[in-house]
């Protein structure tokens, strides 16, 4: 199963094959085998091939499967009943909601109760992100009312040093300062305020996208450092030149869409630049192609990052959307090129054809792995976000080619 060649340009051909593989491979394994009938939410706790391993509902994954499929409903309502699926998940993940510890829980248990409270603001930011896609689908007061609630809460944590904010899974060094949050909360803020009609929300979005730039990006390795100093100084070595080039790809996606809707067509540029500068750091072409976890800046051997060497699934669905969408506003043939390179490797290495969806870990020799990476969980976010946005942009594009 591979996607056809894009570099002769049939964007409408790409949609289609993009549009197959999500709603005949994707979608239906995790309807199959991981709609929770009883407690709602969906079992994200499961195997390859579908076979439940427990019924605990981690709050980060919940709140993705809400975007995933509040999106389905605005962007291809006519391929299923998207909203109802969406509901059920929303009316099990509200009950995360720790008043008296101002976020959401980390993980609850099949029943609802809380098994872990407010260990890592990711949570709240994934809540935040379905929250305001589910609103757009919905319009429903109660969101909204979570939405300003957890958005409230978010910027109060923000004002803290960063290695005094929950972070699990990740844990921030003492006196550093780390790339995730402005990442992760910049296009999160930006998207909310477009939403609520909200300038504050807006302004915190373009103050985070700021610091992207003006502090994690090095000018002088032209990488965009994942720690650094609360002074925006160097960290030191190995976490201080730690690059994951699938954070900064991602990353850079969204300071696009940020971009675009400014008409900052000069922050879009560089954005687009950043994107194929950590593409070409991070192939792996020493055994066999991929996108490494991390690689150091300096090309040091020690990396400090875990799992390094491993080639996740989530990185190269952020690079096929990412090159998409620099593609269609720089037109360069090289986006389509690494379109082609990067789609080839994933539809050789992360489907799983027997079963549908795709496996998310594999050595740097393309083998999977059983080790848990971040959360002990296999959920429906950055292949099928990937795959929607690609499908829009691949539309637009074909439209305009046409």
């Amino acid at each position: 199963m591979r996607p056809p060649i894009l570099a002769n340009r049939d964007f409408a051909g790409q949609a289609a094959f993009l549009r197959d593989h999500l709603l005949k491979e994707i979608l239906p394994f995790w309807l199959r085998h991981a709609m929770d009938p009883d407690d709602g939410g969906i079992n994200t706790c499961i195997a390859d091939d579908g076979s439940l391993l427990n019924r605990e509902k981690w709050l980060w994954s919940q709140w993705r499967a809400v975007w995933v499929f509040s999106r389905l409903h605005r962007q291809l309502p006519e391929a299923g009943d998207w909203l109802a699926t969406a509901r059920s998940i929303f009316h099990c993940a509200r009950r995360g909601w720790l008043e008296a510890e101002d976020g959401w829980a980390l993980l609850l248990g099949p029943d609802g109760s809380v098994l872990r409270g407010c260990e890592s603001l990711y949570v709240d930011g994934f809540a935040l992100y379905g929250l305001t896609e589910y609103l757009a689908a919905t319009g429903d007061p109660e969101a909204e009312a979570l939405a300003r609630a957890t958005a409230e809460a978010v910027l109060r944590k923000l004002k803290l040093p960063h290695d005094q904010i929950p972070h699990f899974p990740y844990p921030v060094p003492p006196g550093a300062r780390v790339h995730g949050l402005p990442m992760m909360f910049s296009l999160i803020f930006w998207e909310l305020g477009l939403q609520l009609g909200e300038e504050p929300y807006r302004r915190a979005a373009l103050d985070m996208a700021e610091e992207i730039f003006s502090r994690f990006y090095d000018p002088e390795r032209d990488l965009v450092l994942e720690r650094i100093s609360a002074d925006g100084s160097p960290y030191p070595p190995p976490l201080g030149t730690a690059v994951i080039p699938g954070h900064v790809i991602e990353d850079m996606w969204f300071q696009i869409h940020i971009a675009r809707d400014r008409e900052d067509w000069e922050r879009v540029r560089l954005a687009t630049r950043l994107i194929r500068r950590h593409l070409e750091r991070g192939w792996d072409t020493e055994a066999g192609g991929g996108i490494l976890l991390a690689v150091d800046a300096d090309g040091g051997e020690e990396i400090g990052w875990k799992f390094a060497d491993s080639k996740l699934w989530w990185p190269h669905t952020e690079a096929l959307y990412a090159l998409l969408l620099a593609h269609e506003h720089s037109g360069e043939p090289w986006c389509l090129e690494w379109y082609d390179r990067v789609a080839d490797y994933s539809f050789e290495h992360f489907p799983v054809e027997e079963h549908g969806e795709w496996r998310q870990k594999l050595d740097r020799h393309g083998k999977p792995f059983a080790e848990t990476v971040a959360l002990p969980v296999k959920d429906p976010f950055h292949l099928p976000r990937a795959l929607l946005l690609c499908i829009e942009t691949l539309d637009r594009q074909a439209a305009g080619a046409g």
